[in-house]
């Protein structure tokens, strides 16, 4: 009988989700054979989620790519045959400083969290893209809302430690399903409500979470800085406050206070699509509860006034005074208390004297269809994506898919497989899974810096992201050291001093430093060192210095033809786009799905599972109609996000989105959207 090699590695999950879990990977005989939670690490405490429990089945996927592909039929067609890895690079390496040649701003990057590693992720590509003076990119697809919004008002994206909910009594989940995307978290929210903590969801769907929670306030989507500041105009006129915490830890109060009591719960009742008794016990909990926490996710700000919106939720705990106990106060994210050296990984010094351009990634399918101009700049040539599926995720879907069909743009993806994005590529590079290689990790739902060390070498001819971009900083003739850094001493650079990696390396985690209750005296990231309800900032650029109510793009009731808003929040089982050709995931989803309340339903002639198009003015998609009270009347939820090509149609949700941008951060606007829904003749 063969003796079976077998070794547990340490590593971290690497994606786009708070909870940064602690992996444990059994390999034998050099195959990866599990993925399990690290049950040394306190928040992974052994537990992962359904999804990243079957990873070996992405890692050894029976379509996972394995060699560079090079396409040979129409773009979008999926059309490849294997090559070489020195033909690949050198075509590629030569077609890029051709356009450099003439502009390397007619070169774009295109990446988001595919990995949420600081390695895999922004350095040596970071560094490649400055060398060679291509276009920037804004990252704006998923949280800039809510990050800016933090910024103006806490100082960073920073807020309570995850661990200390469970010693709360009043925890308000706001725009999450926690269950399906923060389950860690929901284990410590269950552990308060067993020692009898008040949970409420606030949350235009009726999601997992809220089915679990004591109260469920179903708002209209976009109306959330109007509850909020109704919340604080019961706040003053019950005498709700902790005037000392305001007086002493605070800017801006008294305009504060004199917008809020233009907001009386009748007012916000109408606005949010809610009953006014419940925008009262919701005032009165927050008001009269010792330690009450706010968990505020990102789908909350992917509206117009989503920054706005954020802005208000995160005054809320300063004028309670709830930042003085460790279980009070706010968590929407944590990765601003990291001190990643973000400069000496990604090197934007290597651009020189250049300023090059920057363009959104949310309007990618506008940008990707523009001329040269002085405007714009010159129009876009070549594409590198990696990280990220913009075909299927970015807004407007059917614009992106315009662009990338460009037969004069080309187009490189890094990738495990073939995505929607890479059907549209002119060569596809084969990357390796987290199983295969080193990284390092921050979060924003706790504070620890996990390391990601390889437990399998790389599956079949697949490279690093960092192994691709070196050996084209090498092809274009980049000589400068840096290039050669090697992706454990990119690990080691990540943190610098400031964390030891000796430690991450026995144990595979290390946690920060950070005071149980960081803002109990103040001493915000702020510019004052307080929780600036007034930005000076803001007002400096001509905004609103104080949060207020910005009414959606597209509000209810303003379109006769478009009389329901859609969200589009994600399937259980599904990561924006991840995991979506898992089949043992998929075949739980089983189709993509429309959720219509039953009211929406009978006056259009609409039975469960019967199928539909929804559709407006910017396209339209075919799915099949869950008939529940998961929706509430006027609004469905379109669970994403389905890959285009497995869909019923070759479209997703987002073919209905817009690249509109939200009120700060330049964000996408996913959840500000208008339909209508028939029942499909097909």
């Amino acid at each position: 009988m063969t003796e079976i090699a077998s070794t547990v590695v340490r590593g971290a999950c690497p994606h786009d989700c708070p909870d940064t879990c602690a992996l444990l990977t059994t390999v034998e005989n050099g195959r990866a054979v599990r993925v399990q939670g690290n049950p040394a690490h306190p928040m992974t405490d052994g537990v992962l989620c359904a999804k990243v429990s079957k990873y070996t089945e992405r890692t050894y996927h029976p379509e996972r790519i394995l060699t560079p592909l090079k396409r040979v039929g129409p773009k979008g067609s999926g059309q490849f045959v294997p090559v070489g890895w020195d033909e690949a690079l050198d075509d590629i390496a030569e077609r890029l400083q051709a356009i450099a040649a003439r502009d390397a701003q007619a070169i774009l990057p295109y990446s988001y969290a595919g990995t949420m590693g600081l390695v895999q992720g922004e350095s040596i590509a970071a560094r490649f893209f400055h060398k060679l003076g291509a276009s920037l990119l804004d990252r704006t697809i998923c949280a800039s809302a809510g990050a800016e919004a933090l910024t103006q008002t806490l100082g960073n994206k920073v807020g309570m430690k995850v661990q200390h909910f469970a010693g709360s009594k009043l925890i308000v989940i706001w725009g999450s399903n926690s269950i399906g995307s923060n389950l860690h978290f929901w284990r410590i929210a269950q552990e308060a409500k067993r020692n009898g903590a008040r949970l409420v969801c606030i949350d235009p769907r009726k999601s997992e979470t809220a089915d679990k929670c004591h109260e469920h306030i179903a708002l209209l989507p976009g109306t959330d800085a109007a509850l909020a500041l109704a919340v604080m105009h019961q706040l003053i006129t019950h005498g709700w406050l902790d005037q000392d915490y305001i007086d002493r830890y605070t800017l801006g109060w008294d305009a504060l206070r004199e917008r809020a009591l233009q907001w009386p719960p009748e007012r916000a009742a109408q606005v949010c699509g809610v009953p006014v008794e419940q925008i009262e016990r919701l005032a009165r909990d927050w008001g009269t509860t010792r330690p009450a926490a706010i968990r505020l996710n990102y789908g909350m700000q992917r509206v117009r006034g989503g920054g706005n919106a954020v802005r208000a939720i995160a005054c809320l705990p300063a004028l309670t005074g709830a930042w003085r106990h460790r279980s009070g106060g706010l968590l929407m994210s944590s990765s601003g208390h990291f001190p990643v050296r973000r400069a000496a990984l990604q090197r934007p010094d290597l651009q020189g004297q250049r300023r090059p351009r920057t363009i959104n990634m949310s309007t990618i399918g506008d940008d990707l269809l523009r001329q040269s101009s002085d405007e714009f700049g010159p129009k876009v040539e070549a594409l590198i994506v990696y990280n990220s599926n913009p075909v299927a995720v970015a807004p407007q879907s059917g614009r992106v898919v315009q662009g990338f069909a460009r037969e004069d743009l080309f187009t490189v993806v890094l990738e495990h497989f073939k995505t929607d994005t890479a059907d549209y590529a002119d060569y596809i590079l084969p990357a390796t899974t987290q199983l295969e290689h080193w990284d390092i990790h921050t979060t924003y739902g706790h504070t620890d810096v996990l390391l990601n060390r390889p437990a399998i070498a790389p599956v079949g001819q697949a490279k690093t992201n960092t192994d691709i971009f070196r050996a084209l900083a090498h092809r274009m003739g980049f000589d400068e050291p840096c290039f050669d850094d090697s992706d454990e001493q990119l690990c080691r650079m990540a943190m610098g001093d400031d964390k030891d990696f000796e430690v991450l390396l026995e144990h595979g985690f290390a946690s920060l430093p950070i005071p149980d209750a960081p803002f109990a005296e103040g001493h915000f990231p702020t510019p004052s060192g307080k929780c600036e309800f007034f930005s000076q900032s803001l007002a400096d650029q001509g905004l609103d210095g104080l949060p207020d109510h910005v009414p959606n793009y597209e509000v209810p009731g303003t379109d006769a033809r478009y009389p329901l808003a859609m969200i589009s929040p994600p399937a259980r089982n599904f990561l924006n786009s991840t995991f979506v050709n898992v089949q043992s995931l998929r075949d739980i989803e089983s189709e993509p799905l429309l959720e219509i309340h039953p009211q929406d339903a009978v006056v259009r002639g609409i039975v469960d599972g019967a199928l539909v198009e929804v559709f407006n003015d910017r396209g339209r998609y075919l799915c099949k109609a869950r008939v529940c009270e998961r929706a509430r009347p006027g609004v469905v939820n379109g669970l994403g996000i389905w890959w285009r090509k497995l869909g019923l149609d070759g479209t997703n949700v987002n073919e209905l989105t817009s690249q509109k941008l939200t009120d700060l951060g330049r964000a996408p606007v996913f959840y500000d959207c208008l339909v209508e829904v028939k029942a499909s003749l097909r």
